[in-house]
């Protein structure tokens, strides 16, 4: 596959997106250096944020334009060690949009939790309580079919002694879950402070659910299946 292959349009605008919301990830606190990865499927190809480029020396020459193959199609960097993940991730899924984050209070409660529960009922934006998967290497096969695995189902997933991995229809949404994510373990980790929380149940969830869908809300929405 060329260059002529694919929606030049369409792709220069989500390198372009990719580059903002890099220099996101540093402003918001969920990432150090070059930690973390972003990517954007647009048709038959992906834009996924490089390898070793620092966030604000980012620029859309170094965001990689790789096939599903593997092939990289356009970029000056090389592709990100965790694109087998985000590869994954879209082949699985209806995902169009991919973040992965290490942010400081997910990072904390993946040492120490099998997962997120439901502190808040903000958490059916995501899917419902939040998985952690067992540790294995950045950029494996192991880390890609995990989190790949619990994202069938849930559109975010925690990565033990690493990090976190939101999906979504559009950058922006899968953005906002990791956002969403990290305020919710920081709501998590401060109730603990004060004694045993009180976790929702799967009921009051779905009450929750029912009522997001009847009011149509744009914020509260990433069920079990969607992306």
């Amino acid at each position: 596959m060329g260059r002529d292959a694919y929606d030049g349009e369409a792709v220069a605008a989500a390198r372009a997106d990719l580059v903002d919301y890099g220099n996101r990830l540093i402003t918001d606190g969920l990432a150090v250096g070059t930690a973390g990865n972003l990517s954007v499927r647009v048709g038959d190809v992906v834009a996924i944020t490089p390898s070793g480029v620092p966030y604000r020396q980012l620029t859309v020459e170094d965001i990689c334009v790789v096939a599903f193959s593997g092939e990289q199609l356009d970029g000056r960097a090389a592709i990100s060690s965790e694109w087998p993940m985000h590869s994954g991730i879209y082949a699985a899924t209806d995902a169009a949009a991919v973040v992965h984050t290490h942010s400081p209070e997910v990072v904390a409660l993946s040492i120490t939790r099998d997962e997120l529960p439901a502190v808040h009922y903000a958490i059916v934006g995501l899917g419902g309580p939040v998985p952690v998967v067992g540790y294995t290497r950045f950029g494996s096969d192991g880390l890609a079919s995990g989190a790949v695995g619990a994202l069938k189902t849930r559109t975010a997933v925690i990565l033990q002694n690493h990090g976190a991995v939101t999906r979504a229809a559009t950058l922006a949404q899968a953005y906002e879950r990791a956002l969403l994510l990290e305020w919710l373990s920081q709501v998590y980790r401060t109730s603990l402070d004060y004694g045993a929380p009180r976790i929702l149940s799967a009921e009051e969830l779905a009450e929750v659910e029912d009522e997001v869908r009847r009011r149509r809300y744009g914020g509260l929405t990433g069920g079990k299946g969607g992306a």
